[in-house]
């Protein structure tokens, strides 16, 4: 499965901070857009359908008491306008992502062409939902806050067997949570257990936009998710969502992150030059201990390492003595440096490495 779509993607949740309100809507898309242009990264911007007239019982409609209940209704919008908050999103240069709450919902995605699904943790385990999700066949984002390992294990088979692209966040489904109850190591266990999946982080801390996402980026996450809301407008911001200036500091904290984390952790660096001419200063020559001529093999009443090494000198790494060491083709006075040409050794048929020799060293 490709799952590259999902890669340093981040996903900023506007839930339901819309307040019911396209142009307070277009307002959040218009004040994140401008952040994720500045600092150059991937984004979406990502919306909460739900089919009201159904995902409450009628019994429950108008229920003041129930807080989810109120608040679901309180902010609901009609199709007509999260159309236009999805158009806005792809003008703004973001990508347009939603989280379905229902089978209809489901339809929205697609009616809209939602590139990428987003699952709740409150739904990781609802197999109506999941089928009608993959019935799309779209990429999904789960979120993984109160999974089971069973239901996490099912659900990648379930994804395997139908090729959908599927990544995993790590979550913790309180809302906010402190630092203490981050769970980053939950990252580690993630990759380990689904080497073949990208795995995310879900985030509902409120203390600092800085650690959390360098630590989650070098354990190896790789989609990351906040929700987001403004308060021009004088409204009371859920600790748990973002403002643009700390989203700011969120995306330059990745950013730096990304920088001193550096390349490739399935292969061997490229090393500095500085750092090898610094190291090199440190190797030891290989000296005459005392008047060497041509045919004396290198042992250790005849030689000795000290710094610094000098051009062209054979170093303590290449260094053999004794029967199977090395043997002198010209002579070299006490206390000189032995040149690798003054030696019979496998390095002088090699002119990249004769190359090498010659170049380090004072």
């Amino acid at each position: 499965m490709n799952n590259k779509i999902f890669e340093d993607l981040f996903v900023l949740e506007m839930a339901s901070n819309h307040q019911g309100s396209v142009e307070r809507g277009l307002d959040i898309i218009r004040s994140f857009s401008k952040v994720v242009r500045f600092n150059n990264v991937r984004a979406a911007i990502k919306l909460q359908f739900r089919d009201i007239s159904n995902f409450i019982h009628k019994d429950y409609v108008g229920r003041e008491d129930i807080r989810y209940v109120k608040r679901v209704s309180d902010t609901r919008m009609s199709k007509q306008d999260f159309a236009v908050l999805v158009d806005a999103i792809r003008k703004s240069g973001c990508i347009p992502m939603a989280t379905p709450f229902d089978e209809k919902s489901v339809d929205w995605c697609v009616e809209f062409d939602m590139p990428i699904i987003k699952v709740a943790s409150a739904d990781n385990n609802d197999w109506t939902l999941l089928e009608k999700i993959a019935s799309t066949r779209r990429p999904i984002i789960v979120s993984t806050g109160g999974m089971t390992q069973k239901d996490m294990d099912d659900l990648v088979l379930f994804c395997e067997h139908r090729a959908i692209p599927l990544a995993l966040n790590h979550c913790v489904a309180a809302y906010p949570h402190e630092d203490s109850e981050c769970e980053l190591n939950q990252i580690d266990f993630l990759k380990n257990r689904y080497p073949g999946l990208v795995i995310g982080y879900s985030c509902h801390e409120y203390h600092d936009w800085s650690s959390s996402i360098q630590i989650a980026y070098a354990k190896g996450a790789r989609t990351f998710e906040r929700h987001v809301d403004i308060n021009d407008d004088g409204f009371e911001v859920a600790t748990y969502s973002s403002l643009p200036s700390q989203i700011d500091i969120w995306f330059k904290a990745w950013h730096k992150a990304v920088e001193m984390c550096g390349t490739s952790s399935t292969q061997r660096r490229n090393f500095l030059p500085r750092e090898i001419a610094y190291l090199d200063s440190y190797v030891r020559g290989v000296y005459a201990k005392s008047d060497l001529n041509i045919g004396d093999l290198l042992t250790e009443d005849n030689c000795y390492l000290a710094i610094p090494l000098q051009k062209g000198q054979v170093s303590s790494r290449e260094l053999m003595l004794g029967k199977y060491g090395h043997k002198m083709l010209a002579p070299c006075s006490k206390d000189s440096p032995i040149k690798i040409d003054a030696l019979d050794t496998p390095y002088s048929g090699n002119p990249e490495l004769l190359k090498t020799f010659k170049e380090r060293g004072l």
